[in-house]
């Protein structure tokens, strides 16, 4: 019995290797070629445009290196070694992460990560009073910037580990990267619980005053203020905020770009979530 069920696993994956084998005109030479096939059995719908993106995402991961997706230096969240629960619980709540790297001097002396749930048990006890950093450090795996994604992702599953420090060619910290870092090259965005969801694109909150989700297209942005901004280069207006300004900007910060000012109101280490913007003095609200 257990046979047959195995014989008809493989019956229904030799099936579709052989649709898709029914495209290749010999074996692809390179990864354009096979990106033609793929492309190709979408267009046949032998496979759906989900399979067809995972498929480019693993081919990705293949050709990245860590550099290309790692969580920049001037985006991590740390805590200091010798900070009390006091001083750090506040970041710790407001980030919505679950592992904190531990620095001592600055950001190129981390000594190690915390676990968001290794303080639980300090919730409920009477050993919080007595409560150290180090006294539940876990180990800090490095990584230099030029590691292969699939290499790591590897490592990852191995090694049973989920973020890694990437330091330069200096031995200097350049950022970080998680586990979820190179999924969502494969998968996609993948949201959680803690990410902030609305329902409108684009809300007027004041007479000149808008709340902008970071995501909506420059193209729908352009639409409702009769604006003019290029999309050529970005598609996003987080897209076009962070290539302005020449790294991911943080929450808080500002920008004026054709009079019109751009405040960062809910971001994360990774992408920019919501925006403001206010539009100039000579301009009306839009109608």
């Amino acid at each position: 019995m257990p046979d047959d069920n195995i014989e008809i696993q493989d019956n229904t994956k030799n099936g579709l290797f052989d649709k898709i084998g029914h495209f290749f005109q010999g074996d692809p030479k390179d990864q354009d070629e096979l990106l033609e096939i793929i492309d190709n059995a979408k267009l046949h719908e032998i496979i759906d445009q989900k399979t067809k993106e995972m498929i480019k995402g693993v081919l990705d991961v293949s050709k990245l290196r860590v550099r290309d997706i790692m969580i920049p230096r001037s985006q991590m969240i740390t805590l200091g070694l010798h900070e009390s629960v006091n001083e750090f619980l506040p970041q710790l709540i407001e980030s919505a992460h679950s592992r904190f790297p531990v620095i001592t001097e600055d950001k190129d002396h981390i000594v190690g990560l915390l676990l968001a749930k290794d303080l639980l048990k300090f919730g409920f006890s009477q050993e919080s009073n007595d409560f150290k950093i180090e006294d539940i450090l876990r180990e800090a795996v490095v990584v230099p910037e030029s590691k292969r994604l699939d290499t790591l992702l590897k490592e990852f599953r191995s090694q049973r580990y989920h973020m890694a420090i990437v330091v330069d060619e200096y031995g200097g910290v350049s950022g970080l990267v998680t586990i979820e870092d190179i999924l969502e090259v494969i998968v996609g965005e993948i949201d959680d619980e803690f990410d902030d969801i609305d329902e409108a694109d684009i809300r007027q909150i004041g007479k000149k005053t808008y709340t902008v989700n970071a995501l909506t297209s420059i193209d729908d942005f352009n639409e409702y203020f009769s604006t003019q901004f290029n999309t050529e280069e970005q598609d996003t207006m987080g897209g076009l905020l962070t290539h302005t300004l020449g790294h991911l900007p943080g929450r808080g910060e500002s920008i004026n770009i054709n009079g019109y000012k751009f405040k960062i109101t809910n971001a994360d280490s990774r992408r920019l979530v919501q925006l403001q913007v206010r539009l100039p003095k000579e301009l009306k609200p839009v109608e």
